[in-house]
């Protein structure tokens, strides 16, 4: 009986347990679906009537840097690693700050020329952005089975484009400028994590990270958008809706924390693939500008055929050698691989 007791508990456990993941997982998914069409209706909304992304975006980087302070200087609900100095902040940093701050921008002002299921079409892209680069800085090596999944993505994407029946090229010039800026931030990050040899966890890479992404955004909107801002009396972003979308944006870098130390890195690689296809099927039907045809739909399934096999090698060839076995590359808070979390998913935010 005792046995059969113990079994039963846990059978019990178990079942909870893969609850409260599924849970997580759905939630990831939720809220880093909404806040792409959150960022969509505030831009282009005739309610609101704002127009600016970079304002939105540094009006995130502000509320970040905010409550980072507040958790890890006020509150000390989060102690920030020691190990970082001025020369590491300097020529890693704020190379990275400056590269998120280019991918939110480049992402957000995408969306008022382009439609979000075609933005996400685009970012498929990423992947080889990424190989290129890291080849380039000598972090990747070419190999026929790379260049193979690259031109897999390659033609995905650009069949995909052959499909959009309404396409803006300022649009398409943005986004692939975010993508650029995107891959050029992983690589600045996997630099600053084998070279300079700094560990740090989300939210002590938000904290550093956040105000030199706010300062580099703050230039081009004093140049680019206050004078538009000032001229236009007609934009109406109500406090709630502010901070309602700055909160979001929050929320979802923390939930990709989250999801890897509750399940793993592959899984958050699987989950965005299907976070993806979630934002361009809903995109169809929220959304006005968004017209999917079947190469539209045919080029963007051969482009995550080719990310998910990327993904799949990439964590085949990821060294093991600080993983305790049995682990199914599972992320602890406050692990060295903390920082990874901020690199498992491509502009979540924007």
């Amino acid at each position: 009986m005792e046995r059969t007791s113990s079994s039963s508990s846990a059978a019990r456990g178990a079942w909870r347990d893969g609850a409260v993941t599924y849970l997580h997982l759905l939630f990831y998914i939720a809220i880093s679906s909404g806040q792409i069409f959150f960022n969509k209706w505030v831009l282009s909304s005739k309610e609101i009537n704002f127009p600016y992304p970079v304002a939105l975006t540094l009006l995130h980087m502000v509320f970040s840097s905010v409550v980072c302070f507040t958790i890890t200087k006020v509150f000390k609900i989060v102690k920030i690693e020691e190990g970082m100095t001025t020369d590491i902040y300097i020529s890693s940093v704020i190379p990275i700050g400056a590269m998120f701050a280019m991918t939110l921008w480049l992402g957000n002002s995408a969306y008022l020329y382009i439609s979000v299921a075609f933005a996400q079409m685009l970012k498929a892209i990423m992947p080889v952005a990424v190989f290129l680069l890291g080849a380039a800085f000598g972090l990747e090596e070419m190999s026929c089975k790379m260049l193979a999944i690259m031109s897999v993505i390659s033609v995905g994407v650009i069949v995909a484009s052959v499909g959009e029946i309404t396409i803006s090229w300022v649009g398409v010039v943005y986004q692939m400028g975010g993508v650029v800026a995107e891959a050029l931030r992983l690589i600045f990050i996997e630099i600053f994590l084998k070279k300079k040899g700094v560990r740090l966890n989300l939210i002590s890479m938000m904290y550093y990270v956040s105000p030199c992404s706010a300062l580099c955004l703050f230039i081009p909107w004093l140049f680019l958008e206050k004078p538009k801002m000032d001229e236009s009396v007609s934009w109406n972003f109500p406090p709630f809706t502010l901070f309602l979308n700055c909160m979001c944006t929050f929320i979802l870098n923390l939930s990709v924390f989250l999801v890897i130390s509750r399940t793993s890195a592959l899984t958050a690689r699987v989950t965005g693939v299907v976070r993806d296809w979630t934002v361009v099927l809903l995109s169809a039907a929220i959304f006005a500008d968004t017209q999917l045809t079947f190469i539209n739909i045919i080029g963007y399934a051969i482009a995550i055929a080719g990310v998910v096999a990327y993904n799949n090698h990439k964590l085949k060839v990821k060294p093991q050698g600080n993983e305790p076995q049995g682990t199914d590359n599972k992320v602890n808070p406050g692990s060295p691989q903390d920082v990874e979390t901020s690199s498992i998913s491509t502009k979540e935010a924007s």
